[in-house]
């Protein structure tokens, strides 16, 4: 997240708070399982 953060220009808390909208509106996916997967934006 403060990868993230840094690259967007975002606070670490700012990126947490987008990230957990996004999956509360269903547009951010977990694909696969808690080791191994990923996450997928759906359009």
């Amino acid at each position: 997240m403060a990868e993230l953060a840094a690259e967007v220009g975002l606070s670490a808390k700012g990126v947490e708070w987008n990230i957990k909208a996004l999956k509360t509106t269903g547009s951010l996916k977990r694909v696969g399982p808690d080791k191994g997967g990923h996450w997928k934006v759906v359009g």
